[in-house]
């Protein structure tokens, strides 16, 4: 940041030439950056700049650098490397005339023979970008924009990098579903860190300030918990004026409500948002984020375990669980995960046993057979759902929509029972398909939303 500072220029919107100065969201992303991350934020934050400059310093600070760069355009490639280009010519000129001279520059691609770096830029519409390349600095910019098939774009650029390098993955939201959703869902899987920006972090996103008397419940949550000031809100209700209901996704207030969902939704919408930007926090994980605890067991108390399992792998439907309280319905702890066969069956009942020794409900469907095979034998658990004499839970064309039917009320009735931001997040998402059907929106899960359907739907049986 210090470097930063000191050797590069940028322009202002009123045209001067001032040093680069790390604004909050900037000085938020170096308190936390790792080798892989992904960054979710509002409009104009900034974060281009700043990653420019700190891929262009590596650049030209290490030998044998090759920075890509990748827009979701043409024109925003362009723009990019216009402020690398200008970082270049503001360089002292001891350096420029030096060790740092280039000897090819473009509009895309700049090198530095001296020192055996290049810098480049490219757009996502460039179906060659990164072939044949070894990359040390990757910065994909807008990727929820990105044209054509983004997930193979991206899996070509990942085939280029070396070992060490820095991956920057940075947009604004576009929707549930997408390439930089899904890379958004998995970062704990991939160990890529998540780095959320909510507007406010910009400080010039104000406006004159409200009177106190008016503010609305939601107002007086944001002051209290994200600490906005009364200017802070007269410009949110400036965006909301203008942008209605697209203010989510373009200044976007939290990472789960921003992905704006389309088709009919199944759910009530106003408890599903409510809970979004109410739930809590988990009050511990474990694995890596796959398991979410937010009620520890208690004694004297009775659980139940409700399992949607999947097949595994790295790719498709995750095995979900919900750990439901029997007298409450509170939902406990949450655990989703790429996993299957006897290592999910471990899982689930090293879960139930915590939780008192819980009542396995495991969907008996396709994979699950196999599942309750496994806890039953392998496992040796015996505390499992019994249906009409047989183990697990069948989900048919009958008990399916009255599942769905019993969480639609629980969340209209009773939203503070439900703790996950994912859970609510699936939710949002779980819509009327062209079929007649429910289900996830294409390129989302409900992994989750069926395992809670399931739960509740089995507790109302057994009490």
């Amino acid at each position: 940041m210090a470097l930063a500072e000191t050797l590069l220029r940028v322009r202002t919107k009123d045209g001067d030439a001032i040093p680069l100065r790390a604004n909050r969201a900037q000085t938020l992303f170096e308190e936390r950056r790792r080798q892989r991350n992904i960054v979710l934020k509002a409009r104009q934050m900034g974060m281009t700049t700043w990653t420019a400059a700190r891929f262009f310093l590596k650049t030209i600070t290490r030998p044998g650098t090759m920075t890509v760069q990748v827009a979701h355009t043409q024109e925003a490639a362009e723009e990019i490397f216009r402020i690398v280009h200008r970082f270049v010519e503001w360089l002292p000129e001891e350096l420029r005339e030096g060790p740092l001279k280039t000897s090819r520059l473009s509009t895309r691609q700049m090198t530095f023979a001296e020192i055996d770096s290049q810098y480049r830029v490219a757009s996502a519409g460039e179906k060659n970008a990164g072939r044949g390349w070894t990359i040390q600095n990757l910065h994909c910019s807008e990727l929820a924009r990105w044209p054509g098939n983004p997930a193979e774009i991206l899996g070509g650029l990942r085939a280029a990098l070396s070992p060490q390098a820095e991956v920057i993955l940075e947009s604004t939201p576009e929707g549930v579903g997408g390439c930089f959703y899904d890379e958004w869902q998995k970062a704990h899987e991939t160990k890529t860190v998540r780095h959320f920006f909510p507007w406010w972090l910009e400080p010039r996103y104000r406006a004159d300030a409200v009177d106190a008397a008016t503010l609305t419940e939601e107002e007086q949550h944001l002051i209290a918990q994200e600490g906005l000031d009364l200017e802070q809100i007269g410009y949110r209700r400036i965006l909301r004026a203008n942008f209605r209901g697209l203010t989510a996704q373009e200044y976007a207030e939290d990472a789960e409500s921003c992905f704006l969902s389309s088709g009919e939704p199944v759910f009530e919408r106003a408890p599903v948002e409510h809970r979004l930007l109410h739930a809590p926090a988990p009050a511990e994980t474990r694995h890596n984020g796959e398991l979410a605890i937010w009620l520890p067991p208690m004694p004297g108390k009775k659980y139940l375990v409700a399992v949607d399992p999947a097949g595994g792998g790295s790719e498709g439907d995750y095995s979900a669980a919900q750990v439901i309280e029997m007298e409450t319905a509170l939902q406990c702890a949450e655990f989703a995960a790429h996993i299957g066969g006897l290592e999910l069956a471990q899982r689930i009942t090293e879960l139930a046993k915590e939780y008192n020794h819980a009542q396995l409900v495991i969907e008996r469907n396709n994979h699950g057979s196999g599942i309750l095979a496994l806890v039953e034998t392998a496992c040796g658990y015996r505390n499992v759902y019994r249906q009409n004499g047989q183990p697990g839970w069948l989900t048919t064309s009958v008990t399916r929509p009255a599942m769905i039917g019993r969480l639609d009320a629980a969340l209209v009735e009773h939203h503070g029972r439900f703790m996950s931001r994912a859970l609510m997040a699936e939710c949002r998402s779980f819509v009327r398909l062209p079929n007649g059907n429910t289900g996830a929106q294409s390129g989302t899960h409900d992994d989750r939303v069926m395992a809670m359907a399931m739960g509740l739907a089995a507790r109302a049986e057994i009490l």
